[in-house]
């Protein structure tokens, strides 16, 4: 099956693509994975030749390393899809996290002759026709898009953000390459298939085709921006529609002091304390209450600003909760704080949804339980959320449980709430932090405005179906009359029940076909009338020998039906 899914990819825009793939992955020892997804067959059959020697070097490298820096080598999708992958302590343990977490959005500088074709093309004229000055030098170069700082005609200062020149058609068919491979491994591997790999690479496909768009950045930057307004100690830097596009997008410089640099922050004299509750607020005000929130709020994406304000940069990476996701996070965290392990046990089935059908729920509720349990009697100030919640992913990965995809980035953005906090205030209690936000939104949840809006909602949906219910019987009515209705009925173990009683009916109908030779030939054996062999009547000993023959077939067949069901 995978080569048929692999001879689709040799259509000649992807071939180079596959090619420079598959000399990365054998060359890091993965040459048996090559073959078995059919890739080696395809470049063969293109002429592409491959070499199937591996590095002694290499060889030595635990398996975790191997893979990350095969992930480096090729190249910026599978760089974004290894810091997606380390989001997900659910499906990976701590040793393949802290690895993926070493890739860094860094690559080498395209040169400004480049750029500057690129952004001219974009700004539909000079560049100084719009910036007095624009510095050849990056601020900083990623995996899809560099920085340079500029200075506009009216002598604002800016950093213009443009995307790698020719980036799109080598991601787009990575993640062509991606999808055909999440196919492979859902068909091909049952273990896999609970994690749901197109899912993943599915939402992987969305995020990453966003962070194209820088564009889409800036619209995220409002669009928080917006959200705090009446919130002066966060800067969100101002955008410049008017040069802003897909390909490059122009912004207020934030001059402050680097998320990294604590000594200069103490030098500057603001309050690490201050700093440390403000940042956190503004996320959890994100998370829990505007369901829209920076996914990637590390320390290089934080600058801190006279009067212990703090500025957000990057909007590349944003979570997106719906409602009925907020109030499950809520409950979970809520049951965490206050050690409610029914309440987290509720939470977690409710995310793994048909996974959890087939693990025992009873023994994942006592060890939950165990694990709240544990923390009982601690001080609020001593628990450490991203402890508790590593434990909790930990635990449903031994039971091959496995987050939704819109909840990776949330866990993520939690642990690295906290580790922030406590960098700058060692004494930092995030517990104390959440409380007042989920009181909030516990308050808000069952306020009387918002009881009666749910109410409405639910009344609307019930209306609709009574109204409906007259069209709906008269479509029905139609297809029963046009012999067009279809009743189907797919209940597993009744199927498997279905298979047992057709093989014991063709056994006992092979039993009396066995029996009737039997008694035939007997009958026949008789009879002094026609053909002899050995003073025997041939037809009485065929029918033996064919009774002989059917009832040794009938016992290996229940052998091996045994055997089958022991298994």
């Amino acid at each position: 099956m995978s080569s048929v899914l692999w001879e689709t990819l040799t259509a000649a825009r992807d071939m180079g693509r596959l090619h420079d793939i598959a000399s990365v992955l054998i060359r890091y020892g993965f040459s048996d994975m090559v073959r078995r997804l059919g890739m080696a067959s395809a470049l063969e059959r293109t002429g592409k030749v491959l070499h199937w020697k591996e590095g002694a070097e290499l060889a030595r490298l635990d398996p975790p390393t191997k893979v990350r820096r095969a992930l480096e080598e090729m190249g910026p999708t599978f760089v974004k899809l290894g810091q997606i992958l380390a989001t997900r302590m659910d499906l990976f343990s701590p040793k393949w996290i802290v690895e993926f977490e070493k890739l860094q959005d860094r690559a080498p500088s395209v040169p400004f002759a480049q750029i500057r074709q690129q952004l001219e093309e974009d700004l539909g004229g000079d560049l100084e026709e719009v910036f007095a000055e624009l510095v050849a030098e990056p601020l900083a170069a990623g995996s899809i898009a560099q920085v340079h700082r500029a200075r506009l005609l009216e002598g604002e200062e800016v950093v213009v953000k443009v995307r790698r020149p020719g980036i799109r058609p080598i991601i787009e068919a990575d993640l062509r390459l991606l999808q055909h491979l999440a196919k492979i491994v859902e068909a091909e591997s049952p273990e896999m298939s609970r994690f749901r790999p197109r899912e993943v690479v599915r939402q992987f496909t969305l995020s990453l085709r966003r962070e194209l768009d820088l564009a889409a950045e800036c619209r995220n930057a409002e669009r928080i921006s917006h959200n705090f307004t009446s919130h002066p100690e966060i800067v969100i830097p101002r955008v410049y529609w008017k040069w802003t596009g897909e390909r490059m997008n122009v912004q207020e410089a934030i001059n402050g002091i680097p998320g990294r640099d604590l000594e200069a922050t103490e030098q500057a004299g603001l309050d690490r304390k201050i700093l440390a509750r403000n940042g956190v607020r503004v996320l959890l005000k994100m998370i829990l209450e505007d369901g829209f929130f920076h996914a990637d709020p590390h320390q290089g994406n934080i600058f801190y600003l006279p009067e212990n304000r703090i500025a957000l940069i990057d909007f590349g990476m944003v979570g997106r909760l719906s409602a009925e996701r907020r109030h499950q996070v809520v409950d979970l965290l809520h049951g965490l704080v206050e050690r409610e392990a029914d309440q987290v046990v509720d939470v977690l089935l409710d995310w793994a949804g048909a996974g959890a059908i087939d693990i025992d729920q009873d023994s994942l509720a006592l060890e939950i339980d165990s694990l709240v349990d544990q923390y009982h009697g601690v001080p609020l100030k001593q628990l450490n959320i991203s402890t508790i919640l590593t434990d909790l992913t930990t635990l449903l990965r031994e039971y091959h449980l496995a987050l939704p995809p819109d909840l990776t980035l949330l866990t993520k953005s939690l642990i690295t709430l906290e580790g922030m906090g406590r960098q700058l205030d060692p004494d930092f209690d995030l517990v104390a932090e959440f409380s007042p936000f989920l009181s909030r939104a516990l308050v808000a949840r069952y306020a009387p405005d918002a009881i009666v809006k749910r109410g409405w909602k639910t009344l609307a949906g019930t209306l609709d179906i009574f109204t409906g219910l007259p069209q709906d019987l008269r479509h029905l009515l139609r297809s029963a009359r046009s012999g067009r209705l279809q009743m189907h009925v797919d209940v597993t173990r009744l199927q498997h029940f279905g298979n047992q009683l057709d093989r014991a009916a063709s056994r006992m109908t092979m039993g009396v076909v066995i029996a009737a030779l039997i008694i035939g030939s007997s009958i026949v054996m008789t009879l002094d009338r026609g053909p002899e062999l050995w003073g025997l009547p041939i037809f009485g000993l065929l029918g033996f020998l064919g009774a002989a023959i059917a009832g040794i077939w009938l016992l290996i067949a229940i052998r091996r039906s045994e055997r089958s069901s022991r298994e």
